[in-house]
Order: C-alpha cells, then sequence, then structure tokens
C-alpha cells in the first residue's frame, strides 16, 4: 500500500461526453460514440470529437471574462474550466495547493496561428511567445484560482496527465504540500496535428456511416482507427480523508522500454507489464476488478496492451476489461485523466461501464478497484489504481 494515503475529493471533466457528472455518466451508458465530420481552420472536413456544444458555450464565456483570457490558447481554456468545476467539487477552504496540469502538445492552436501568421507577413504578435508555451496552461490555471502551491508544466505525450497524478503524489507524500490540482488538457484538433497523425497512418478512414468508428477493444480490426478529440480534465488529491472523498489511490507504477521506432512499442508492451506489475505490487493486490486501458484504437497499441495484460494476469485470469476512446477518440496528453474519471464513476455507481467492442468473459458483483492504464510515445507506461 502507498505509506501516505493520496484521497482523490474531486474530479471534473469538459470533453465530448459533456460538463457535467451525470452527463458524462449517462453518455457512458448510452454507449453511442460522439464523432462528426467538421471543418478544421476552414479547410476540408476532418473526423473528430469536439467538446460539447454546451462545453463549446461555456469556454466562449471564459474567454470574455477578461482582455487577457481572450489571448489564451483553448488548450489554457479547457483546463480553466476543468480546474474551477473540480475545485468547487473539492469544497477546499483554502488556496495552498499546488497545481500539475499536463499536455502532450501545449498550446497548438494558437502556436500554429502565430506561425500561419509568421509565414505571411514575417511579423509576430508580441503574444506569441508568453501564451504559445506549454507553461501557458498549469499557470494560467494557478492565476485564475488564486493558488500558491508549487505550479509545474509537463508533456510526457499521451501519459501527460498520468504523470502529473505521480507528480502530485509526490509533492503529498514529501510533506511539501498537502493538497494538489492535477491533471491533463488537450485541443488537438488543428490540420497540422490531424496530418501528422495520418502521415504515421494512425487516423481512422472517415466514415460516420460506422456505428463504431474508433475500434478501440475490436482486437480483430485490421487497420487503425485513431481518431482525435479534445478534453481536460483535472483531479483534486489530498494526504486526508474528507467528507467529499470518493476513492483513495492505492498503487500505481511507471515504467518505459526500449524504443526501434519513435512511436514504437513492443509486441507485449513490456513498459506497461512493469508498471501494472509494480502498481499491484504496491496495493498489495493480485488483481484488480477492471482495468480502463489506453487502447488507442490502433492494431499495435490495442494489441500490445491486451497482450501485456494476458502476461501479468494470465489469458485465462483477466480482470474486466474496458475503454473510452471508442466515444471520444484519444484526446493525447488529456485521456488519462478521462480514464481515471471513468474509473471514479465506475466505483461511485458500482457499475462497470463496459465497451461494446469488446465481450468480457467474467463478471464482478461490486467494483471495488480499477487501474487505470496509460501509455505514451516514447515508450513510456503509467498504471493507478484506485479504490473505494
Amino acid at each position: 500500500m502507498i505509506s501516505s494515503p493520496i484521497y482523490i475529493d474531486a474530479i471534473s471533466s469538459v470533453s465530448a461526453l459533456g460538463v457535467h457528472e451525470k452527463e458524462v455518466f449517462q453518455s457512458y451508458l448510452r454507449q453511442k460514440p460522439l464523432f462528426c465530420q467538421q471543418k478544421i481552420q476552414g479547410k476540408e472536413r476532418e473526423f473528430i470529437s469536439p467538446i460539447s456544444e454546451q462545453g463549446n458555450e461555456l469556454l466562449n464565456s471564459i474567454s470574455k471574462e477578461s482582455k487577457a483570457y481572450t489571448t489564451l490558447d483553448r488548450t489554457a481554456l479547457l483546463a480553466i474550466f476543468a480546474a474551477r468545476e473540480t475545485l468547487k467539487k473539492a469544497n477546499w477552504n483554502h488556496q495552498n495547493f499546488g497545481v500539475n496540469i499536463g499536455s502532450s502538445r501545449g498550446a497548438t492552436q494558437l502556436f500554429e496561428n502565430y506561425v500561419q501568421e509568421y509565414l505571411a507577413t514575417g511579423k509576430v504578435s508580441t503574444q506569441a511567445s508568453p501564451t504559445t508555451t506549454l507553461g501557458n496552461i498549469s499557470s494560467w490555471v494557478m492565476q485564475d484560482l488564486m493558488a500558491n502551491g508549487p505550479e509545474i508544466s509537463h508533456s510526457i505525450t499521451c501519459s501527460s496527465a498520468m504523470h502529473s497524478v505521480l507528480n502530485a503524489i509526490a509533492w503529498i507524500r514529501s510533506g511539501l504540500t498537502d493538497y494538489f490540482l492535477a491533471g491533463g488538457s488537450e485541443a488537438p484538433l488543428t490540420k497540422f496535428t490531424i496530418a501528422q497523425m495520418k502521415a504515421l497512418k494512425l487516423y481512422a478512414n472517415f466514415n460516420l456511416e460506422e456505428t463504431y468508428p474508433n475500434k478501440s477493444l475490436d482486437f480483430s480490426k485490421k487497420k487503425n482507427t485513431m481518431i482525435l478529440g479534445e478534453a481536460a480534465a483535472c483531479m483534486a488529491l489530498a494526504n486526508q480523508k474528507s467528507e467529499n472523498s470518493l476513492a483513495e489511490i492505492i498503487g500505481f507504477g511507471y515504467a518505459n522500454e526500449a524504443l526501434k521506432h519513435s512511436v514504437s512499442i513492443s509486441r507485449d508492451a513490456v513498459c506497461l507489464q512493469r508498471s501494472m506489475t509494480n502498481a499491484l505490487k504496491m496495493a498489495n493486490l493480485k488483481k484488480v476488478d477492471a482495468v480502463v486501458m489506453h487502447a488507442p484504437g490502433t492494431v499495435k497499441g490495442d494489441s500490445s496492451e491486451l497482450e501485456a495484460l494476458q502476461k501479468v494476469y494470465g489469458k485465462d485470469n483477466l480482470p474486466l476489461l474496458t475503454s473510452n476512446k471508442y466515444l471520444i477518440g484519444h484526446t493525447f496528453g488529456s485521456s488519462g485523466m478521462m480514464s481515471l474519471e471513468m474509473a471514479v464513476l465506475m466505483l461511485k455507481n458500482n457499475r462497470f461501464l463496459e465497451n461494446p467492442l469488446y465481450e468480457n468473459s467474467t463478471e464482478v458483483k461490486e467494483i471495488k478497484s480499477v487501474m487505470v492504464n496509460s501509455v505514451g510515445f516514447g515508450g513510456n507506461a503509467v498504471s493507478i489504481i484506485i479504490s473505494k
């Protein structure tokens, strides 16, 4: 077990699933993928998962609160909204907490806009540098919430949000702070970002007629089906239990593996095997009730994670397996926190949220523990176990 208990006091998100907990939970129950065809930066239409209409309205209202907010990137605005909602739920009556919002790409949209401006005019706006750095996300959340603790920004590709939780645990266990706001924010729905995923041959072909265009956990698929989505999610962590506490982090693991290619992962995801094994050892568990997989919808990404799970648990002893990317696609740096929110909802409602593309062979009467996996470009993996 973790030597110093870490409690989850609140968690909130903004994505295609919605902006409020009940709405998000109902979206999971409906199992209806939230993808659309939409123009990106005035160009051709792309296959994406944008945040809900209400979420967009709320983001626009934040951007109008002050002149400074009108210059912020969408990634920062998403983070501010998720952080505000999380803090409301946590009901902390102080500002003595740290903030770490991870992001794979940072201020993507604004950076691309400024580059285009420079290419066209040879000049750069005075706001170009301060508003396009990765640190611009956590720093503005700190400013918005008037927090007094440490502020951290980082990019560890798709596992950025999960590493935010690891950082929060380290700060709390060190005794340097008792409270931490950890999260992830990503607004990758830009023409250049999607073009990069297409160049890697990871992106799904456009076909809205398919019931499940992102085939996360469909292990019979023959082609990659990744679709990008935008989202932000934050979690309030504390060193002591309160009446607001939703769950407890009882184990975590992290690992890396040697790369053969810049975006490669071994056939049986050695990094995930190590991170899951370490998390189970810390939690003093041989098996969890359910696993929220990273499963991006790519052939190799999904199959390698399944093989890693089979190596850790045994082919005939797997926990319940699920994922949420068949609904909202891959939200890059925020995806791990979105998965953690899914795990919290399962614990809170004692209901397994299944992925209809995968049929589990086991049944669990009560969801007591859930493992969340995240793995990113660069051969890094994080596994976190939470319990009631």
